[in-house]
């Protein structure tokens, strides 16, 4: 039998990695730098292949995922633009990732340790994305 926390960690990762890959994409076009663009492109990609697991894991589990939080989307996406148009450096860009990064980070800790009944491989999976956007935050400090 399938723990429920294992689907509802699944669907935390979903949305998570959604959020992320909106971001990049919101604010790629703007970046100036190769090595900080390409650093970006890097991890979205990492973020995908990391979102087609998951996928196959909903899908086994009958599962549709689960869409970012519009609310919290939306917030992203008018501080993000806010920032941008009073200083679109590469520098506001890797404060505002790196911001994202940390929010995210938390709250896949947080999923972690609420939905402690979930399988051992949706608990790596989640591991996997906090190491991602530990390590993005890390590359991109070099640009804050």
């Amino acid at each position: 039998m399938i723990q429920p926390d294992t689907i509802k960690l699944l669907r935390e990762c979903d949305a998570g990695i959604k959020m992320g890959v909106a971001s990049i994409e919101d604010i790629l076009d703007s970046v100036r730098d190769e090595k900080f663009r390409k650093c970006l492109v890097d991890c979205r990609t990492k973020h995908e292949k990391l979102e087609e697991e998951i996928h196959a894991l909903l899908t086994e589990y009958h599962d549709d995922g689960k869409e970012p939080n519009p609310m919290a989307k939306g917030m992203s996406w008018v501080k993000t633009n806010m920032k941008l148009a009073m200083d679109d450096s590469d520098k506001t860009i890797a404060d505002l990732m790196t911001d994202g990064c940390n929010m995210g980070i938390k709250s896949l800790r947080k999923y972690l340790n609420q939905y402690e009944a979930a399988d051992e491989k949706t608990k790596d999976i989640t591991k996997r994305l906090i190491n991602l956007e530990e390590k993005l935050a890390a590359d991109i400090r070099e640009f804050l």
